[in-house]
C-alpha cells in the first residue's frame, strides 16, 4: 500500500502559517510527521504486524478474530443519529470508533477495498449528522477520535472529496465545539477525572489527524489539551490508583494512552504527560484490583467484570513492566489495539514478583490475597477513601471477598445513570449509592445520607508478610456526629479472613452490619453462624466475638423502612444480605470470621 507524505508545497504552507502565528501555540506542530498513518500506528508498525501474523501463533489467531469481526461489519447498516435516553449519542460515537479501528486496520493489513467502502458508510452517515451532541461532550470527543483514526489510517484509500468531507466534519462538529469549551473553560477542561482525558484525548486525536490542513486550529487545541490533561493524570498519583473505580480506570486510561501514543507517533513526544507522578504505576490498578475469579473489586460506579484493557501492552512497554502484559494476555479478547501493541518479548521478559497485598495510598484502599495465579485463592478488596469523589458511593469500610473461585461478598455496582439527579442532589437517596447498599456499617440510619457525604477515611495501618496481611481503616469521620470511634480491621491469614469492628458511639444507638451476597445462606439455630453455598462451594461465616444479642439474619438487598426508596431503581435480583442488628448499644466489638469449607 502506498504511504502518503505531505506535498512539498503543503509542508511549506504549514511552516509559513506557523511563522506568522503564535509560536507558543504552533510550536507543538514543528515535529509533525509528514506521513500517514501517524495516529497510534506508523507505516513501520504495519510492516511489523504483518511479520508477526506470519511468524507468531498468537498474533495470527488474533488477526483471524479481528478479521472475522470486520467481516461481520460488512453487512451491517450505517450508523444513525440516535439518542435513546434523551441525552447521549455515545453508543453511536463508539460504533464509529470501533468501525474506524477494526475496518481501518484490516484495510491497512489487506488492501481489501470492501473494508474501506464499509467504513465510508459510517463516516459519510455521521458526517451528515446535525451535530455530534456537544451537550454531552464525551459523544463529540469520541466521534472526533473515530473520524481522526479513519481519516489517518486509511488516508491513501480516500479520494480527495472524501478527505474533504471528513476534515470539514472534524472541524465543524468536533474541533470548533471543543474550542468553545476551552475558551469558556468548560468544567471538563478543569476536571480531575475521566471526562478530562476522554474529551482532551478524542479532540487531540482529531487535531493531529488533520493538522497540516488546519495548523492554527489544531495547534491551539493540542496546546489546550496538553495543558488540561495533567489535571486528570495527577489523579493517578501518588501510586497508580484511580478513585472512580476500575471501570472508569479503563475508560480514562484508554484515552490517556491513546492521546499519549498519538503524540509520540505524530510528533515524537508526549510532552512529559507520561512522566506525571503515579502514572508509571497505573497498570497496578487492574492487576491488584482483580480477584482470582477474574472479576474486579468494583467500587464506585463499576460493574464486576473482567478487565480487558489493551492499553496494558503500551504501559508495560513504556514503563518496563512486563508483568502487566502477562496479566492482560490472560484476559484479552483481541482488539485492533491488542494486535497493534502486542509484543511477544514482553511475555518472555523477567517480571518483578507480585506482592500478595497492595495498598493504594491515593485511594486509601487495600487488596489482599493468599496467592497470585491461583483461581481458588482467598481475596479481599477493602476500601476507605473519600466519599463524594466522582462516581463514588457512600461505601467507606466496604469490601468484597472471594475464595474457591466464588465471589461471596459482592458490590452491586452502578444504578441507572438516567435516574433523576443521579449525579446530583438525589444521588444519596438511591440504594446502591448508600452505605446500606454496601458491605459496611450503618449507625442510626434515616432518610439522609447514611455516611458523611464528604468524609475522607484513611487506612490507619497496613501490614503484610509471608503469613498474611492486615489493614485497619479509621471510619470515624464517616459516622459523625454519632460516633466517637469506628475502626474496621480486615485480615487475611491462616486460610481465613476476619472482619473486626470496634465501635464507640456518643450515645446509645442503633447499629447495622451488612454483607451482600449471591449465595444461598443457611443460618445456624443459635444465629451465631451461617453457611453460604454457591456454585458447589461453601463458606462458613461465624461470630468469633460479638455481644450476646448479636445474631445473623438474612434480609433482601433493599432499603430499610427508614430509608428513602425512589422509584425506578434497578432490581437487585439474586442478591440478599447477611445482616446483624443491634439496638441501644454504645460500645460494640464484632469479629466475623470467614472460612472456606473443603
Amino acid at each position: 500500500m502506498k504511504r502518503t507524505t505531505l506535498a512539498a508545497c503543503g509542508l511549506a504552507l504549514l511552516m509559513t502559517t506557523m511563522c506568522h502565528a503564535e509560536p507558543n501555540v504552533l510550536e507543538h506542530l514543528r515535529t509533525l510527521k509528514a506521513e500517514h498513518p501517524r495516529i497510534i500506528i506508523t507505516p513501520s508498525d504495519i510492516d511489523r504486524i504483518k511479520r508477526l501474523i506470519e511468524t507468531d501463533d498468537r498474533a495470527r489467531a488474533w488477526y483471524e478474530k479481528i478479521k472475522k469481526n470486520a467481516d461481520a461489519m460488512l453487512d451491517k447498516p450505517a450508523v444513525t443519529y440516535a439518542i435513546p435516553d434523551g441525552r447521549r449519542l455515545l453508543a453511536t460515537s463508539r460504533r464509529v470508533v470501533d468501525s474506524a479501528m477494526t475496518l481501518g486496520l484490516m484495510y491497512q493489513l489487506t488492501d481489501d477495498q470492501r473494508y474501506l467502502d464499509r467504513l465510508w458508510l459510517d463516516i459519510e452517515a455521521a458526517s451528515k449528522f446535525k451535530d455530534w451532541n456537544p451537550s454531552h461532550f464525551l459523544d463529540t470527543a469520541e466521534m472526533t477520535a473515530g473520524f481522526g483514526i479513519a481519516y489517518d489510517w486509511c488516508y491513501d484509500g480516500w479520494t480527495e472529496a472524501q478527505r474533504k468531507t471528513m476534515r470539514e466534519a472534524i472541524v465543524t462538529k468536533g474541533l470548533l465545539p471543543a474550542k468553545k469549551c476551552y475558551d469558556k473553560k468548560a468544567w471538563w477542561t478543569r476536571s480531575a477525572y475521566n471526562w478530562n482525558q476522554v474529551c482532551n484525548g478524542g479532540i487531540g486525536i482529531g487535531a493531529l489527524a488533520i493538522a497540516e490542513d488546519e495548523p492554527q486550529l489544531a495547534a491551539e487545541l493540542l496546546s489546550n489539551a496538553i495543558t488540561s490533561m495533567p489535571i486528570a493524570i495527577k489523579s493517578y498519583g501518588p501510586d497508580g490508583g484511580w478513585a472512580e473505580g476500575p471501570g472508569y480506570w479503563g475508560y480514562a486510561t484508554r484515552y490517556t494512552v491513546a492521546f499519549m501514543a498519538s503524540l509520540d507517533t505524530a510528533l515524537g513526544t508526549d510532552f512529559g504527560l507520561s512522566q506525571i507522578e503515579g502514572f508509571n504505576q497505573s497498570g497496578d490498578m487492574p492487576v491488584h484490583c482483580t480477584g482470582p475469579t477474574g472479576l474486579t473489586f468494583n467500587f464506585a460506579d463499576a460493574r464486576a467484570t473482567t478487565p480487558r484493557n489493551p492499553e496494558m501492552w503500551w504501559l508495560a512497554k513504556k514503563f518496563d513492566r512486563p508483568g502487566w502484559a502477562r496479566f492482560h494476555v490472560q484476559h484479552a479478547r483481541p482488539t485492533p489495539l491488542d494486535l497493534i501493541w502486542y509484543d511477544p518479548a514482553l511475555l518472555e521478559a523477567k517480571a518483578r514478583p507480585l506482592a500478595n497485598a497492595r495498598m493504594f495510598e491515593g485511594l486509601q484502599a487495600v487488596t489482599m490475597r493468599s496467592a497470585h495465579g491461583d483461581k481458588n485463592a482467598l481475596f479481599v478488596g477493602f476500601k476507605a477513601g473519600r466519599n463524594g469523589v466522582n462516581h463514588g458511593n457512600l461505601d467507606l469500610g466496604s469490601f468484597v471477598l472471594e475464595s474457591d473461585g466464588v465471589r461471596w461478598a459482592v458490590d452491586l455496582g452502578a444504578d441507572n445513570y438516567n435516574l433523576p439527579a443521579y449525579f446530583g442532589g438525589k444521588r444519596w437517596t438511591y440504594y446502591r449509592m448508600r452505605a446500606e447498599g454496601h458491605n459496611t456499617l450503618l449507625i442510626n440510619p434515616g432518610k439522609g445520607p447514611d455516611q458523611a457525604k464528604d468524609a475522607l477515611a484513611k487506612i490507619a495501618s497496613f501490614k503484610t508478610n509471608r503469613d498474611g496481611s492486615i489493614a485497619t481503616a479509621d471510619l470515624t469521620v464517616a459516622y459523625a456526629p454519632h460516633a466517637r470511634s469506628v475502626m474496621r480491621t480486615i485480615s487475611l491469614e491462616d486460610e481465613n479472613v476476619h472482619c473486626r469492628d470496634r465501635i464507640a458511639l456518643k450515645a446509645p444507638g442503633e447499629l447495622w452490619w451488612f454483607m451482600h451476597t449471591r449465595a444461598e445462606v443457611v443460618i445456624d439455630n443459635d444465629g451465631r453462624g451461617a453457611t453460604l453455598r454457591q456454585n458447589g462451594k461453601q463458606l462458613r461465616v461465624t461470630l468469633a466475638k460479638a455481644p450476646a444479642a448479636a445474631k445473623f439474619t438474612v434480609m433482601p438487598a433493599a432499603p430499610l423502612p427508614t430509608s428513602p426508596n425512589p422509584a425506578g431503581q434497578n432490581p437487585n435480583n439474586g442478591v440478599r444480605k447477611l445482616a446483624i442488628h443491634l439496638s441501644g448499644v454504645k460500645t460494640v466489638q464484632l469479629d466475623v470470621r470467614y472460612e472456606p469449607i473443603d
